[in-house]
């Protein structure tokens, strides 16, 4: 059974820190771009960021640009995202998904066929 689990978030200040992990069982990550999804209360689900399955292809929505880093490691069948400098729009419940059809690139499309249950982040003082 294909599975992909969250962990990380919490309750953080303004200007915080977290950084979340998506492991992933029942299939081979190495194959498998990983997307990054949001969704905050009373708004549509944004893709975040995203990582191809070779590494080589990273993308993150603008607003979280040189705050966010999206790293993967195969060998322990985990994506993480760091957050850093959170704000309070970063406020929403965080997903991850897995794309088997984003080898070289990804983006946040309709292609991702496994998602986790999600994992909330509150950023507030």
């Amino acid at each position: 059974q294909s599975q992909l689990v969250e962990s990380g978030g919490g309750l953080v200040q303004p200007g915080g820190s977290l950084r979340l992990s998506c492991v992933v069982s029942g299939f081979t990550l190495d194959y498998y771009a990983i997307g990054w999804f949001r969704q905050a209360p009373g708004k549509e689900r944004e893709g975040v960021s995203c990582i191809s399955a070779n590494g080589g292809n990273i993308n993150y929505v603008e607003s979280v640009k040189g705050r966010f880093t999206i790293s993967r490691d195969n060998a322990k069948n985990t994506v993480y995202l760091q957050m850093n400098s959170l704000a309070p729009e970063d406020t929403a419940v965080y997903y991850c998904a897995a794309d088997p059809y984003g080898y070289g690139l990804c983006d946040y499309g309709t292609d991702y066929a496994y998602w986790g249950e999600g994992t909330q982040v509150t950023v507030s003082s």
